[in-house]
């Protein structure tokens, strides 16, 4: 594999550049992609609670931030968007256990270009003009995890496989589905919610694991105290309010 495209060298590569971009005060918050504009609301919040602090918020699919944090990157909170990630950021010593906490909940769904007439239902991705189904990477991103296990339910998962474009994050399907390039995806409730003059929601699928968002503070940070501050706040009422806004459930 050329060097240019190793999993490990780009991780590498990122944990480097985040030490070097970093400085005294930066808190950085790798989280989830889905978690985006939820989080960025929060950064703000907390910024104004703790002046002289920036929260550097890092985004993409869970693996890939654990893999960062593990390769070196100087990270103060890990939120992951679903339990496996997490559970094994405890495993490998990544997180400190007794600051992990679950905040919120999500659902996920089904949604095709804005305008497109189909496919309505799951069922209906076989139909052979279904040519392009865009599904986050399952080996990487949680949310191609609870992809695959409901259409496994479904009795589906081999044929839409063969149709897949698998994305890096959550937010890159989505992307898919607003821009026409794909017939249907596979994203969270939240993310369709933030771009509903391009896409719709055709269905909600239901998913055999339970779609919960823990969050943990990273044990190579050096600000352990405003990162609790941060965990505090996400956990908080008001926390919990910002993320209901979004269209975060309660866990």
């Amino acid at each position: 594999m050329p060097l240019a495209r190793s999993p490990l060298l780009r991780c590498l590569l990122l944990a480097l550049s985040l030490a070097t971009a970093g400085r005294a005060g930066d808190l950085v918050v790798s989280a989830a992609a889905s978690l985006t504009d939820a989080f960025q609301e929060l950064g703000r919040r907390h910024e104004a609670r703790h002046p002289g602090t920036r929260v550097v918020l890092n985004t993409g699919g869970s693996d890939k931030l654990l893999q960062q944090i593990l390769a070196g990157a100087p990270v103060d909170v890990f939120a992951s968007a679903d339990q496996a990630a997490m559970d094994r950021a405890v495993a490998q010593g990544a997180v400190n256990a007794a600051s992990r906490a679950t905040f919120a909940g999500n659902a996920l769904v089904m949604i095709v270009p804005l305008g497109a007439q189909s496919p309505a239902t799951p069922a209906e991705l076989l139909r052979p003009q279904v040519r392009r189904v865009a599904i986050a990477n399952p080996a990487s991103v949680p949310a191609g995890r609870y992809a695959r296990e409901a259409l496994e339910a479904l009795g589906l998962w081999r044929a839409v496989e063969a149709k897949a474009v698998f994305g890096q994050s959550v937010r890159q399907c989505l992307d898919y589905a607003a821009r026409g390039e794909v017939d249907a995806a596979f994203v969270y409730a939240t993310d369709a919610a933030i771009q509903t003059r391009k896409v719709r929601v055709v269905a909600t699928v239901p998913t055999r694991t339970p779609i919960t968002y823990p969050l943990a503070v990273a044990t190579g940070t050096r600000q352990a105290e405003a990162a609790r501050a941060f965990v505090a706040l996400v956990l908080s009422p008001e926390g919990r309010a910002v993320l209901a806004r979004f269209g975060f459930t309660a866990p």
